[in-house]
């Protein structure tokens, strides 16, 4: 048994060896593997990336320090492959969640099964300037949710988003642009959805989602789409700015944040609103300096769930507005600082909840760009006539 089992690794690390000389890779950051069609018809790129977190925190009341909590965990573990099928114009995306907190959320709306699938979609350039995507992927939501989270500024997204964001759902969205002039773009997208999130099987229960952005780049492309990457890691050399306005409405939804958060489940079924979402934002860029600022702002017809007999039953949708103000400068030896100031106003009288105020500081270090970094933050959260609080977090992210 032990000798076949030698035989069988020995057999293993040769074949794995073997395929590694003749396999071309590509450069680290860029993908594990770049496959090709012996015909050239097809692409498929294979990545992977983890990020490593430990956390600290402490309830903040009458200057002191109070109850310590400490955790360290896998943040995201993905698997990613892309590529093009059949024509170049032919392009696809399929993004797989693995840790605890990318698959959470499970529910009888998903078969009970782990949400593993973040992305799933195909993107046909239809004609010159027009793409049309169809399947599971991002909404043209606020600019830090479409940032990838390995491309981030800080350690994770801010309070704004994790509030107000519209994440992922199923459907077909429509963008195209228009050159106004040699510099500047206008980018027009659409999407048309199913208003519930991702990973949904059990069908429609409310209504259909409908998500319209417009995006003006006065000042030319950014350098490798670094409009929706965090840091000026390409040291523009000239300004770029990118200015955004988005609107989403949420026809009949029963999520208490718009397709996200939770069921607003009633004797009777389900709590049926309207909800409206927008979002106006900023990117700009130069030699090293960054600076994002977005505003979120929701809004519902009857945001109250109540029962048949009027009882209130507790879900509330997330109506209020949020200010996020985030910046950076990059020094020469890709060390990085960088501060966030965000703001969430609830209305108080709909949910109960208090107005809050987040300080974050950040410090990075770039050893390959976002494929490889090192990054801390401490933040410090003021809430209303609620208890504050201080948290630390370090973080490493590899991406191959």
């Amino acid at each position: 048994m032990k000798l076949k089992f030698t035989t069988l690794v020995v057999m293993l690390l040769w074949a794995l060896n073997s395929s590694a000389q003749t396999i071309p890779s590509p450069k680290f950051g860029k993908g594990l593997f770049n496959l090709v069609g012996q015909d050239s018809s097809w692409t498929m790129k294979i990545g992977t990336r983890m990020q490593f977190l430990g956390i600290a925190n402490w309830t903040a009341t009458d200057g002191e320090l109070r109850d310590p909590e400490s955790s360290f965990l896998i943040r995201r573990a993905r698997l990613k492959f892309d590529g093009y099928a059949f024509s170049p114009k032919l392009k696809y995306k399929i993004e797989l969640g693995l840790s605890n907190k990318d698959i959470g959320g499970a529910s009888k709306y998903t078969n009970n099964a782990p949400r593993y699938i973040l992305d799933g979609v195909l993107k046909w350039n239809a004609v010159e300037n027009l793409h049309i995507w169809i399947g599971q992927t991002k909404l043209p939501g606020n600019r830090e949710r479409i940032i990838s989270s390995a491309n981030l500024q800080q350690v994770d997204r801010s309070l704004l988003n994790k509030h107000f964001n519209i994440d992922r759902d199923l459907g077909i969205q429509l963008h195209h642009h228009i050159k106004v002039s040699n510099k500047f773009i206008i980018r027009e997208i659409f999407a048309f959805s199913q208003g519930e999130g991702r990973n949904i099987t059990k069908g429609n229960l409310g209504g259909h989602q409908y998500t319209g952005k417009l995006e003006f780049l006065p000042l030319g492309y950014f350098a490798s789409k670094g409009d929706y990457k965090g840091s000026d890691l390409k040291r523009e050399q000239s300004p770029k700015l990118s200015l955004t306005m988005a609107y989403d409405f949420n026809n009949n939804a029963v999520k208490t944040r718009s397709n996200q958060g939770s069921y607003m489940e009633t004797d009777y079924g389900f709590h049926e609103t309207n909800i409206s979402t927008l979002f106006v934002g900023t990117m700009f860029k130069y030699k090293g300096f960054s600076f994002m600022g977005e505003y979120a702002n929701r809004d519902a017809d009857n945001p109250i769930a109540k029962n048949s007999d009027g009882t209130e039953t507790g879900a509330i949708v997330g109506v209020g507005e949020s200010l996020n103000l985030q910046s950076g400068y990059l020094f020469k030896k890709n060390w990085e600082v960088s501060g966030r100031f965000t703001n969430v106003n609830w209305d108080e009288q709909i949910t109960g909840k208090a107005a809050q105020n987040q300080y974050t500081f950040g410090v990075s270090k770039y050893l390959a760009g976002h494929s490889l970094k090192v990054q801390s933050d401490i933040s410090y959260l003021d809430v209303s006539g609620g208890s504050n609080e201080l948290m630390m977090r370090l973080q490493m992210d590899i991406h191959f």
